[in-house]
């Protein structure tokens, strides 16, 4: 016996090793971390379908992880060190039509092992192997054929698919099953224990497979005349062609025009070869790509319909992110694309990579509104994963902006007609130490227009590929189910019955709901990288420089507090210290270094000055609250502790509303508190007598560190103050919003001038209007008939309590341009 398996495992390895001439694999979930294995515990590897291929493949990638095998006494020992068993085998010869598959006796034998020795557990890992990951064209025979789909492939099938497919082989391993627990409570029937366990991985194999190959597309042309046969579709182009007096042939060949305009065409050999490119791409002009919380994207891709929610900072985005999605064993997402990216070249690659391209506005043509959401109600509620920018641009400052209402809303109403498929949205921050678009940006806020993308523009972009733009991070943030946010706006809404046309009164509520919820989660989810706290620091100094020692100091101190309260779980720090961080600010050009006897000073020169507020931008939420409670002793020694929290809680509805602070207003007073105590404790505030707060002695390193935190926000506060002064200026009832809104960006674009302020978002119109609208939100002001801003003694009081953060410079310096008096 010994003799035979000794020669069948030499020929298996041969196999293995001819196999593996040609197949190259690409894995996850590998380790022992990732699968939470005991070591203590035999463990084994069970593959879905019986295949010699995919055991060999299997044995291969086990060895070269180096992972735990069983122990003698299993029934499915098939190794030296390891056991594998697979859950089905097929039934039928070569030429012999294939029946239904059934369990095999590896399997079965494994449960009556299992109920028979229940004080020796049993670690059962499933492994997916997929050989190549094409999406399934319904209407293609090439791909049905060649593809790893849905179906079951035939021994020759396999041999054809290998020999196409082989060197992009994906094997994801996933957390293991505990045998003990599975068949605990069918001790007395093993056929029961049997079925239970075949439900669980069989489910398990069904959900990898969903998440991985995404489902099954149509050919696009069917899709695109599918959407103009939609009776929405129909209803519309019977209205247009009565009200436009236009022939309906005429009408619907415009809708087929327009739906063809949109669709994706999904390729997977455009999806692979974009891979390539791609990967040598990030490698030539990123020092790495960190990726963070992946896990639970596995885990919702499985039963859900994904949405990929980003931050908008670069064009890279949109490349970046299917990548490391379809690099960790996931389908790349359908994008959406402004129209302006459907260029010549770069449009046909763009949609066969899952692009699908939109209007900047619907408005005026109901028509093309229509089948856009036709468009996006088939991917919905097929279950595809969809990625667009709530943003709707990119930033330009470094911030989240404003959520623009329109994709979300068309997500909901999808929802609404059809929510057999649940949708969960999935924040995705990603995140550059150095922006490939950073100086275009600096010439779009100095008043440069905005330049029209066009393939010569590319050309400009690739003779950047020399430059290091340094490593990315993609963190994806907590998930939001959508019917959550509905159970909470309108808790019936399942009840109600809905149509292409029905928007009912709630829906404005829900969709503002999601999109802080998505903005929120978003920030939640940030990359703090040695730029951004350098960048941080040093803007909040006097003269824009620093003492290296006392910089490197502030750093470690600065990060010390978000360690000591930190903001979220998948906020993601960066690695080193100060020291580092600066040398790495140097060496990246964005810092100057001027030699100096008694110390090197460090400090932002030129344009790098403004630059660097971008990247000061994307982690000014973190400090938000400590900077705003350091804030309040800019003028005063010393405060009741109930009057500090007062004065913060004040101020955090507008600070939530324009950084997306996860915080709801009713938990701000808690959160003010123990930021408080976190001060004491690091020794920037000290408690005093009769629950009063103080600040440090001046001179002190303290009182600098203390300083430099106020000044985080400080330039948020004095733009608040700025917009009250001009009110209280003209007076209630003498000023519309709008005009509120130019007289104040007038001014602080001139104190931006006068006090050399730094930060283009100082002078952000969108900025004003947003904090206008919070202060008709809050029942600070109100409007009258005419439009006019009317308030009472409680906007007085609020301007009163801003006063007390603001520097007597500063202070006076609004004064005098707003005329008001001390």
């Amino acid at each position: 016996m010994r003799i035979y398996q000794g020669i069948r495992s030499l020929i298996l390895t041969l196999f293995r090793k001819i196999l593996f001439l040609w197949v190259r694999t690409d894995v996850s979930g590998n380790s022992l971390e990732s699968l939470g294995l005991d070591p203590n515990k035999p463990v084994c590897y069970v593959l879905q379908y019986q295949s010699l291929s995919t055991r060999l493949v299997l044995e291969q990638e086990v060895i070269r992880a180096g992972l735990p095998g069983a122990t003698e006494a299993l029934p499915v020992k098939n190794a030296p060190s390891h056991s594998f068993f697979f859950l089905y085998q097929r039934l039928g010869g070569l030429f012999q039509r294939r029946q239904t598959p059934v369990p095999t006796k590896e399997f079965r034998a494994l449960v009556r092992y299992g109920l028979e020795n229940p004080e020796e557990d049993v670690q059962i890992v499933p492994v997916s192997l997929f050989w190549g990951r094409s999406p399934d064209k319904e209407k293609s025979l090439v791909k049905l054929l060649l593809s790893d789909t849905w179906s079951v492939a035939g021994r020759l099938q396999k041999l054809l698919i290998i020999m196409v497919h082989g060197r992009n082989t994906y094997v994801q391993f996933n957390q293991a099953l505990s045998l003990t627990q599975v068949v605990e409570e069918y001790r007395n029937s093993e056929e029961r224990a049997q079925r239970k366990l075949a439900r669980i991985l069989r489910t398990h194999f069904r959900r990898v497979r969903q998440a991985v190959l995404g489902p099954d597309l149509s050919h696009r042309r069917t899709l695109v005349g599918g959407l103009v046969r939609t009776q929405a579709v129909k209803e519309a182009i019977r209205e247009t062609a009565a009200k436009d007096d236009i022939p309906p042939e005429k009408v619907r060949a415009k809708a087929w025009k327009y739906a063809d305009e949109i669709a994706a065409s999904m390729s997977i050999v455009t999806i692979r070869f974009l891979e390539v490119v791609l990967g040598w791409l990030w490698n030539k002009i990123y020092n790495g790509i960190a990726i963070n919380n992946i896990r639970e994207v596995k885990e919702v891709a499985q039963d859900n319909a994904v949405v990929y929610v980003p931050c908008h900072r670069s064009h890279i985005d949109y490349l970046l992110l299917s990548y490391v999605l379809y690099k960790n064993g996931l389908m790349p997402p359908h994008i959406a694309a402004g129209i302006n990216l459907n260029m010549p070249i770069v449009g046909p690659i763009l949609r066969r990579g899952g692009a699908f391209f939109m209007r900047r506005s619907f408005k005026d043509n109901p028509l093309y509104a229509t089948v856009f959401n036709e468009y996006m109600h088939v991917m919905f509620s097929r279950g595809y994963s969809v990625e667009y920018f709530v943003e709707g641009g990119r930033s330009r400052t470094g911030r989240m902006l404003q959520p623009r209402p329109g994709m979300l809303a068309m997500t909901v109403r999808s929802f609404l007609r059809d929510h057999r498929k649940p949708i969960v949205f999935v924040p995705v921050y990603i995140g550059y130490e150095k922006v490939m678009e950073g100086r275009s940006y600096l010439g779009e806020l100095r008043g440069k227009k905005k330049q029209k993308e066009s393939v010569f523009g590319l050309a400009k972009t690739v003779r950047k590929l020399s430059n290091s733009f340094g490593r990315v991070a993609v963190n994806f943030g907590d998930a939001i189910p959508l019917s959550e946010v509905l159970d909470e706006v309108h808790e019936s809404w399942r009840k109600e019955a809905y149509d292409a046309e029905y928007r009912p009164a709630w829906l404005n509520r829900a969709v503002d709901e999601l999109a802080l919820r998505v903005a929120s989660n978003i920030n939640a989810s940030v990359a703090v990288n040695p730029i951004g706290i350098t960048a941080t620091v040093l803007l909040g100094t006097d003269r824009l420089a620093m003492d290296e020692g006392q910089l490197i100091r502030l750093m470690d101190q600065f990060a010390g507090l978000l360690k000591a309260y930190p903001y979220a779980e998948t906020v993601t720090l960066p690695e080193g210290n100060g020291r580092d961080w600066v040398a790495y600010c140097e060496n990246m050009g964005l810092v100057a270094r001027q030699p100096q006897k008694l110390g090197d000073i460090i400090a932002l020169e030129g344009s790098n000055a403004i630059l660097m507020t971008y990247y000061r931008n994307n982690i000014q939420h973190l400090f938000a609250l400590p900077s705003l409670v350091a804030s309040l002793f800019e003028n005063k020694d010393s405060l009741r502790r109930d009057k500090v929290v007062f004065l913060a809680g004040v101020a955090y509805p507008y600070l939530q509303s324009e950084l997306f602070l996860k915080y709801e207003p009713e938990e701000a007073e808690r959160v003010i508190n123990q930021w408080i105590d976190v001060l004491i404790e690091r020794g920037l505030l000290k408690a005093l007598p009769d629950d009063r707060i103080g600040r440090p002695e001046e001179g002190t390193e303290a009182m600098l560190r203390l300083r430099v935190l106020s000044r985080f926000i400080i330039q948020t506060l004095e733009r608040y103050h700025i917009a009250l002064g001009i009110l209280r200026k003209y007076g209630s009832g003498k000023l519309s919003a709008a005009e509120l809104e130019e007289q104040s960006t007038l001014l602080a674009e001139r104190m931006s001038i006068l006090f050399g302020l730094n930060a283009p978002e100082f002078f952000d119109k969108s900025l004003f209007r947003n904090f206008i609208a919070n202060l008709q939100k809050n029942g600070v002001i109100t409007t009258d008939e005419n439009g006019l801003i009317c308030y009472g003694e409680g906007l007085d009081e609020v301007a009163e309590d801003a006063r007390l953060v603001l520097s007597v410079e500063k202070r006076q310096a609004i004064q005098q341009v707003t005329m008001l008096g001390a």
